[in-house]
């Protein structure tokens, strides 16, 4: 009676013990739009991945007798207007636009995390240059300080990853060094300087793990909004340039035919918008399943 009374009284104790990670992972399954942008987004990366396998023909290959057919059983979203079959197109520019977004988080989270890392925990001089840097540059609209950069470095694809990345970077060091400034005021970061730790492993073993849930979310939110801001590069031509297949380029070097051929714009427009609808929602709901203030 007395094993039974006691497994009653453990039994609380166990669901309790949960981790901070596993109690997320339980409240994002039950968001519904968390997991349809997740289930988009998974989609649109496994259609990338393999697209030598699924994509009905080369991207790049030009048949001038087939310039802007509707879509039809050969073409099943038309062509453009050099012959080109746009879905094989959509499904390769999934590669480079995912591609951008993925390499301009990371500089913007690698070089705005370390910032806002030492910004915060060291203070004084360095944050005050470190802060007022980050003010200026989020002073100039984004998109022109992303076209000023490209201007500077000369239009391409590799130009647009490192400028869409540059302009992100405030963003990044503002949210880690708000982070550092309410975690280095916790009695865990206090005991730990009492016994004896030096300031980098409290900064990186005490503080740098306590920030990660914003910057997981602010990343899986930007995800999205740098495959835009690629687009919005390369439809003014200072992205990727011809014949690599990319959502914007497409847009741009179909806008003549609009009129005609609707579909040649219509379907790469449309994957933009699943791909930044799908890193959105997935962010969102990220972003309140690592709430704190949630946890139960």
């Amino acid at each position: 009676m007395d094993e039974q009374a006691l497994g009653l009284r453990q039994a609380p104790v166990a669901r309790m013990s949960t981790g901070f990670f596993a109690d997320a992972w339980r409240r994002l399954r039950r968001n519904r739009a968390a997991l349809g942008g997740l289930v988009l987004v998974g989609f649109l990366t496994v259609l990338a991945f393999l697209a030598p396998i699924v994509a009905p023909s080369d991207p790049i290959a030009q048949d001038l007798d087939a310039r802007l057919l509707p879509p039809s059983r050969q073409h099943w979203l038309g062509t453009d207007d050099l012959g080109r079959d746009l879905l094989s197109r959509i499904i390769y520019g999934g590669r480079v636009s995912l591609t951008v977004g993925i390499v301009s988080v990371s500089i913007a989270l690698v070089a705005g995390t370390v910032l806002g890392l030492l910004a915060g925990f060291y203070a004084g001089w360095l944050d005050s240059v470190t802060m007022r840097t980050m003010d200026i540059m989020l002073a100039f609209p984004a998109t022109l300080l992303a076209i000023f950069i490209v201007g500077i470095r000369g239009p391409g694809l590799n130009n647009a990853m490192l400028a869409i990345g540059v302009i992100n970077i405030p963003i990044f060091a503002r949210l880690v060094r708000a982070s550092v400034l309410r975690v280095r005021q916790e009695e865990f970061v206090d005991a730990a300087r009492a016994l004896g730790a030096g300031q980098s492993r409290i900064l990186g073993r005490h503080i740098f793990p306590n920030t990660l849930a914003p910057i997981i979310v602010q990343a899986t939110l930007g995800i999205g909004a740098a495959i835009l801001e690629a687009a919005g590069l390369s439809f003014l031509g200072l992205g990727a340039q011809a014949p690599t297949p990319e959502w914007g380029a497409m847009l741009t070097n179909t806008r003549e035919f609009l009129r005609d051929a609707p579909w040649a714009a219509t379907f790469p427009g449309i994957a933009i918008l699943l791909a930044v609808v799908g890193f959105n929602l997935f962010g969102d709901g990220l972003r309140d399943a690592l709430d704190p203030r949630l946890r139960q």
